[in-house]
């Protein structure tokens, strides 16, 4: 990615052009370039920020979705964001669903694209075994719909992290806690306007859960992309980044 990353306070993160400001939450395997065509195409218009979440850094028995919401509010307090727009990728939409909820006042609009909260099939029902290239590359593909959207580079990524013994840890954890922390009984209160951006091939929270989202939220739209997996915004950028500039507009009216 060619933008640069920020470090302050014990926070990293990306802040890229001006305006009103529009948080980028990635997922657990995910990763700041996953958001790169949407910051490319939005900075012109807004300031968009995306926090590094310290998926591996936070003490074992914090690791969750929770402690991740917290971060986010201490980073948006640090920064002194108001009137923010959050977009959540898988976990990440999980985290911004928690922080919603208990920040209402910060935040003006939510999308949500491949969220969990409701159901999830991590990495297709089972964990990577380690050392398996072959076996990593295969469950990184299964994100997708197209499998050459899973680039060598971000197989190796995968691979990395499944084969550091503190990460791996780290990440059963919070897998865990996304799982226990089903939301369904408690979105209906988010009164915010949401998105929802789905692939309609996404087989790791399939276009049933989009659809659970859709009724349980009150101020919620469901755009589908077709031919398109768990990360629209990495697979099919230009027409995520269409409904999302749609999306925004309307909250300019």
């Amino acid at each position: 990615m060619e933008f640069a990353i920020k470090e302050e306070n014990g926070f990293k993160y990306i802040d890229e052009g001006e305006g009103e400001t529009l948080v980028l939450l990635h997922g657990l395997m995910g990763a700041l370039s996953n958001w790169t065509d949407v910051v490319t195409e939005f900075k012109k218009d807004y300031r968009v920020i995306i926090p590094l979440l310290p998926l591996y850094d936070l003490p074992l028995l914090t690791t969750g979705v929770k402690t991740l919401s917290k971060f986010v509010h201490k980073f948006v307090k640090y920064k002194g964001l108001k009137n923010i727009t959050v977009l959540g990728n898988s976990l990440g939409g999980h985290v911004g669903l928690i922080y919603t909820l208990s920040h209402p006042e910060e935040v003006k609009s939510l999308v949500l694209t491949g969220s969990s909260g409701l159901y999830e099939n991590a990495f297709g029902g089972s964990f990577p075994k380690r050392e398996s290239y072959d076996f990593i590359k295969e469950k990184v593909e299964f994100t997708f719909y197209n499998p050459a959207t899973a680039t060598k580079e971000l197989v190796d990524e995968v691979f990395q992290i499944v084969n550091d013994r503190v990460k791996v840890i780290r990440i059963l954890a919070m897998a865990k806690s996304a799982i226990r922390h089903n939301m369904s009984k408690d979105i209906h209160k988010i009164k915010v306007p949401v998105c929802l951006i789905w692939g309609r091939d996404d087989k790791i929270t399939p276009p049933e859960v989009a659809i659970e989202f859709h009724q349980l939220l009150p101020d919620s739209e469901l755009n589908w992309i077709d031919k398109c997996g768990h990360a629209p915004m990495m697979e099919q950028p230009e027409e995520f980044n269409v409904y999302l500039r749609r999306f925004l507009d309307k909250q300019k009216e």
